[in-house]
């Protein structure tokens, strides 16, 4: 038994939720974006005019800032989709392909970056002391930038949102840049010329660390990496605490976005009904539910028996039409208001019969129906249950 438990939610209700979620990205990223196009132009001029190629370097860094606002505003546009045929899920996965983008352009350009001015620093060409006014430009830049990165992720952590998140930091290396550019043009200023180079090879490794970590999680997700050991241990304990559960046999998960999905399978005893065991499997869900909040979806199996113990039960046993005929062909139809029960355990079949009144010429005894059945090697056992007067 297989059961999808995701918490039912009105429509209206999540499409409130994405919109919400939606305009708090937009507005989170435009306002990012202006301050990245506001302090590029300033440090490309500055750092142009004024002969530093760190301060240059740090405003292609923000020129790439406002590349990836581009991506975000795109990719979170149709990430905040609600979820449609094609997409049971939801569009998270499009996110992570987002942030892989924007991984891979921040390594592109920052390697780029760092060859060409590795080489000028081999060679020597070094160029003339920086001045003044680009202390002053880096400092407004660390200051503009820092804002940006705290108010960015607080609002990605709000919604949930790895690409948010990523595109903070990214605003956070903008600042580290712009920090380094500080130090490197008050060392160039007091007779170190060659720290300008170097301050800007040191921004481009920054920028390369940072677009291979966004790059390398969201491959991660994107081949349905699972939870962490612990967090895995964790939930299977919750499940095998649960009233009713015999053992945990499986357990796997995959995350999408900052969401996490769930497959379990939960051994109970053989003998009790369909409703208790899914009233089991409802149990572990909202206790691990309790333990993440972040977890989207659980499916949840139900096993008589440990699957790991032995082959699992063959699909080739009969069904309960085949068996209600071979046992008709036999001893005739079962009385009426009397029932069958089936057991499929340990690759045999298992009868019970629960017959509505006690009828001593009854034919539907154990001993008979071993008698008729034992030459079937699908057949385990029978017992038989009669209503009390």
């Amino acid at each position: 038994m297989i059961n999808n438990s995701q918490p039912e939610s009105s429509a209206q209700s999540q499409r409130e939720t994405l919109a919400k979620e939606m305009n708090a990205a937009s507005r989170v990223t435009i306002i990012g974006m202006i301050l990245d196009i506001i302090l590029g132009v300033v440090k490309v001029i500055a750092g142009t005019l004024f002969h530093s190629q760190a301060l240059v370097v740090d405003g292609i860094h923000s020129f790439t800032d406002v590349a990836s606002d581009v991506v975000v505003l795109g990719v979170m546009k149709v990430s905040r989709q609600e979820p449609d045929d094609n997409h049971p899920y939801g569009h998270q996965r499009i996110e992570t392909f987002g942030t892989l983008v924007l991984g891979s352009i921040l390594i592109a350009v920052g390697a780029a970056l760092a060859w060409e001015n590795t080489l000028r620093l081999i060679e020597g060409n070094i160029g003339s002391v920086p001045e003044w006014p680009v202390l002053i430009a880096a400092g407004v830049s660390v200051a503009g930038k820092e804002w940006i990165f705290r108010y960015t992720r607080r609002v990605g952590q709000a919604i949930r949102s790895d690409l948010i998140i990523a595109n903070a930091w990214h605003s956070r290396t903008d600042a580290f840049s712009s920090a380094v550019v500080l130090v490197s043009t008050a060392g160039a200023m007091l007779g170190l010329v060659w720290l300008d180079l170097l301050a800007a090879v040191v921004i481009a490794a920054i920028i390369i660390h940072v677009g291979w970590k966004f790059t390398w999680d969201s491959v991660q997700e994107l081949v349905d990496t699972g939870l962490s050991p612990d967090d895995t241990d964790m939930l299977k304990t919750i499940a095998r605490n649960t009233d009713g559960v015999l053992n945990v046999h499986e357990l796997r998960s995959r995350l999408m976005g900052q969401d996490i999905l769930l497959d379990i399978h939960l051994v109970v005893r053989p003998e009790i009904s369909v409703s208790e065991g899914h009233q089991i499997g409802m149990q572990v869900v909202a206790g691990m539910r309790n333990a993440l909040d972040s977890i989207l979806d659980i499916n949840f199996h139900i096993d008589a028996e440990n699957d790991e113990d032995q082959l699992p039960t063959t699909e080739k046993l009969p069904s309960r039409a085949d068996v209600t005929s071979i046992i008709t062909e036999h001893l005739g139809e079962i009385p009426q208001r009397s029932r069958l029960r089936l057991h499929y355990l340990r690759n045999k079949l298992h009868l019970e019969i629960f017959l509505d009144e006690h009828d001593p010429q009854t034919v539907f005894t154990p001993e008979n129906i071993r008698q008729h059945l034992d030459g079937y090697p699908w057949f385990g056992s029978v017992r038989i249950w009669v209503a009390g007067p």
